[in-house]
């Protein structure tokens, strides 16, 4: 799979595999404010005890994006309390209209669950793009367009955004402890996957819904990016990347008391790794997969 990075003042290019058709799009298609004519696509913020940033950060999203699907993975912090007290919020439910609706994890399933659950609402309502977008403050809404215009100006199947791709005045700089784990495992997938990202954890995407089709999301936890990418090689997705700019509002964030060490981290992902490998049709889109290893 080969990999081109987008001269800043276009839109990202991408790897050489035809992508696949884009999903039937519904009669009516919105873009940022909801002008019709557009790519009708989704935005999806998986939540998980984010009360301090959730109404902030839901009132600029919906500036952006006409449909919003919050997925609150078990939060016990006042989130769900939060949500349920603002007028523009509804339950998820099989009917598909504008507007802010929320499906909740009775438990918390992890990070990868939460986005497992977007994956299964925006392919059920049929949606051409899903974006996707973290609740912690980190990522700016203001960019959710220009995702969605990377992605239709492209035959793509995965935007994805990278911290490291471009410095922005005022980047935070990245905690030593995970700057080093993300360069360790991004260089890993792009030796043994051929790939050329700078950013393999960045939570900030765009999807063609067709494709995520083609994917069988199983871990739930952190390392769920490297199933994704594992399984992407495998079927043939075309991906790019595109800069956003590097915020750290949490940078004593925890991953659960064993992962915050960064050896149990790597040894973690390995094992996602090692597991998603195992998992892969036999044969693959794309021929064999090698094994990987960092």
């Amino acid at each position: 799979m080969s990999f081109s990075r987008p001269p800043e003042s276009t839109p990202a290019s991408s790897s050489s595999n035809q992508a696949n058709s884009a999903d039937r799009q519904p009669a009516t298609a919105e873009l940022g404010h909801g002008e019709s004519g557009g790519p009708l696509f989704l935005t999806a913020i998986p939540v998980y005890n984010e009360a301090s940033h959730v109404d902030h950060v839901l009132d600029a999203v919906k500036q952006y994006s006409s449909y919003i699907l919050v997925v609150d993975d078990g939060s016990s912090d006042g989130t769900r309390e939060k949500l349920a007290g603002r007028f523009d919020v509804r339950p998820a439910g099989p009917t598909l209209s504008p507007g802010i609706r929320v499906l909740t994890h009775p438990v918390n399933r992890g990070y990868g669950g939460a986005l497992a659950s977007a994956f299964e609402y925006a392919i059920t309502h049929q949606f051409q793009w899903l974006v996707t977008i973290d609740c912690d403050g980190q990522h700016q809404p203001q960019l959710i367009c220009k995702f969605v215009e990377a992605a239709e100006l492209s035959d793509v199947d995965i935007v994805s955004g990278s911290r490291y791709l471009k410095k922005f005045a005022g980047d935070s700089a990245a905690p030593e402890q995970r700057r080093h784990v993300n360069q360790r495992v991004t260089d890993a997938l792009n030796h043994h996957l051929g790939f050329q990202l700078t950013d393999s954890f960045c939570g900030f995407k765009a999807y063609r819904v067709a494709s995520l089709r083609k994917l069988n999301i199983t871990e739930f936890g952190y390392g769920m990016p490297l199933e994704l990418w594992v399984q992407a090689k495998c079927h043939g997705l075309k991906i790019s990347e595109i800069p956003v700019p590097r915020v750290y509002t949490q940078e004593t964030r925890s991953f659960g008391e064993a992962l915050d060490d960064m050896q149990r981290r790597l040894d973690y992902y390995q094992q996602v790794i090692t597991n998603s490998l195992a998992a892969l049709p036999c044969p693959c889109d794309s021929g064999p997969v090698p094994p990987i290893v960092f």
